[in-house]
Formats: structure tokens, C-alpha cells, sequence
């Protein structure tokens, strides 16, 4: 499993900075202000789930951390670099080395098998073909899905699909895991499945993980748990320890 932990000795090191981010779309002559001036450090290693209502900010601001979108306004630095002052191109190639995305709707390719679809990110890398099936084995292996690897999303079921979501997410072994309602889907068993995997690389392989989730007890197997209310952070950006 080394192929996928290498960022494991640098655990506790400031990863994520936010300085004073704002976010703001036009609607029509209006403008809609999603987040306010938010302050945020984020620690690699972390496990941290954003909670608030629907449209506190929480999706937009984890589109921004993705690279997915911009700020408005602010700095936010990811591992040392300024992803606010980065090109689109820019952007594109550092989120493909950077960042994991695990969504509530797994967005296999359902002509595609588990393996294949796994492998989806390592295409826009040099890897070797031999070196990508070493990752893609390593990435299945780790979710417990090595002996479906051969199987197509409409045969494995809504948590085997999560999993295989979960592998693809970190083949390229991203500085960070970003989730947005990874369980919305499930039934409860399975979401505390896919949410003990979750907890399992947090701990084990030391990746950083920000969740975006509606669910208390989903939240709670986090390390940390951020509220937001209308763009803002609750309690000036302290968060709620879990104990784990």
C-alpha cells in the first residue's frame, strides 16, 4: 500500500489556508453573496465535516478548495500555493494531482468497469500503463474491492459503486479528499460502511478529508466538525473536536 502513502509523513503540517474568502455570483442585476470574508487553517491529516442548512456556503465553499471555482475576493493557499491567483489551465492541472472528489452520485461510467473507471484520472498523468494497473490495484485493494475489479457499475451494489468511487478518488494519492454527501445515497448500514472506510484512511494513510454532509452521525466520525450559517462560520471558525 505505499503506492498510496506517501503523504503521510508530512501529518500536521498546515495544508489549507483561507484568508478573509469571499464569494459573490450575479443574478440578474443582483448581487448574491455566498460566503463572507472567511478565516480558515486546516491541518494535513485532518478530518473535518462542514455542517450547516442548505445554502450556508458549504458546496461552494468546497467547489473553491477544489479548484472547482474561485474566490471572489481572499487568499486560499492549498500546500503552499495560491490557487486564488491561478489561471483556468492552471487550476485544471493542479486539481488533477491535488484533489479527490467523492460525490452523493458516484458518476461511474456505467460502460466502464470498476478497474477502468479507477483508473479514469491517471489517463491526464505520464504513468505508464503498468504503472497505472499498480495504482489502480493498490487504489481497489485499499477499499476492499480487489475482486470486483472486473465488474461494471450496474453489478456491484450502491456501496460497492461508493468504494470503486472512493478508489478512483485516490489513485492519483491527492494532498486532499473532498466529499460532498458521500452517504446521501445509502441506506444507513452501508453509509456507516462507507463511513468507517472514510475514518480508516483518515487515520491509516493520513489523508486530509473535508466533508460536506447534512447527517450528525456522519459528521461525527469526522475529527472536526465546522458549522456554517449563510456563507459564514459559526463560532468564528472554531471547530467542534469528536474525540477521535
Amino acid at each position: 500500500m505505499t503506492a498510496l502513502a506517501t503523504q503521510s509523513q508530512a501529518a500536521g503540517e498546515l495544508l489549507v489556508q483561507l484568508k478573509g474568502i469571499s464569494k459573490a455570483y450575479k443574478k440578474g442585476k443582483e448581487q448574491v453573496n455566498v460566503l463572507s470574508k472567511l478565516d480558515l487553517d486546516i491541518r494535513r491529516g485532518d478530518f473535518l465535516a462542514l455542517m450547516g442548512p442548505s445554502g450556508s456556503g458549504k458546496t461552494t465553499l468546497l467547489n473553491l478548495l477544489g479548484g472547482l471555482d474561485k474566490p471572489s475576493a481572499g487568499e486560499l493557499i492549498i500546500g503552499g500555493q495560491r490557487l486564488d491567483q491561478m489561471s483556468s489551465s492552471q487550476l485544471t492541472k493542479w486539481r488533477a494531482r491535488h484533489v479527490g472528489f467523492i460525490f452523493q452520485f458516484y458518476n461511474l461510467m456505467p460502460v466502464l468497469t470498476a478497474e477502468k473507471n479507477v483508473e479514469l484520472p491517471l489517463l491526464l498523468t505520464n504513468l505508464s500503463s503498468k504503472q497505472r494497473k499498480h495504482h489502480v490495484a493498490a487504489a481497489l485493494e485499499l477499499v476492499g474491492l480487489s475482486n470486483r475489479a472486473k465488474h461494471y457499475p450496474s453489478e456491484l451494489s450502491g456501496g460497492q459503486e461508493q468504494r470503486v468511487a472512493i478508489a478512483r478518488a485516490l489513485v492519483s494519492d491527492p494532498d486532499l479528499l473532498l466529499c460532498d454527501e458521500p452517504t446521501g445515497d445509502l441506506d444507513r448500514a452501508t453509509a456507516d460502511e462507507i463511513l468507517s472506510l472514510l475514518q480508516t484512511l483518515n487515520q491509516r494513510q493520513q489523508k486530509t478529508i473535508i466533508m460536506v454532509t447534512h447527517d450528525p452521525r456522519a459528521a461525527d466520525h469526522a475529527r472536526h466538525i465546522l458549522h456554517m450559517d449563510k456563507g459564514a462560520l459559526v463560532n468564528d471558525g472554531r471547530v467542534t473536536d469528536t474525540g477521535h
